[in-house]
């Protein structure tokens, strides 16, 4: 079997963390399904899905980490094209990607304890973003 749903997010952009973990969790409850996979994915190319523990200093960590690793005031050919200068939003997307599946189990996810699931935007604007959810399972 196969449900499929959406979140509606608003973000901040600028790698706005918004966590969700509450979010899917309440939509694999309301499936019906018992036991399978949950797929989250954002159709976007400057947004990414990830786990971490979601606490101040891991989040600006990550925050640190992805303008060491992909500045967002460097020189980039996508600026160059569009003008839009979100060429290291792009990037930090392609990084990170677009997806996430997590198993779950008597309609709970199998999440460690520390573990929940963000949702990142990178774009240099506030956005609405749209994510879908879809639950595997019997």
């Amino acid at each position: 079997m196969v449900k499929t749903t959406y979140l509606s997010l608003s973000t901040r952009g600028n790698t706005d963390v918004q966590e969700i973990t509450s979010l899917i969790s309440r939509a694999v409850e309301e499936s019906g399904i018992e036991n399978g996979v949950v797929v989250i994915f954002t159709p976007s190319s400057t947004s990414a899905l990830t786990t971490i523990e979601y606490e101040p200093g891991c989040i600006s960590d990550l925050r640190q980490l992805l303008e060491e690793w992909i500045p967002s005031e460097r020189d980039y050919a996508h600026n160059y094209r569009w003008g839009d200068n979100n060429g290291h939003s792009h990037l930090r997307a392609a990084m990170l990607g677009p997806s996430l599946t997590i198993p779950f189990v008597e309609r709970r996810l199998s999440l460690g304890t520390w573990q929940q699931v963000i949702f990142i935007d990178f774009d240099v604007r506030p956005r609405q973003r749209r994510l879908v959810v879809q639950i595997l399972g019997d």
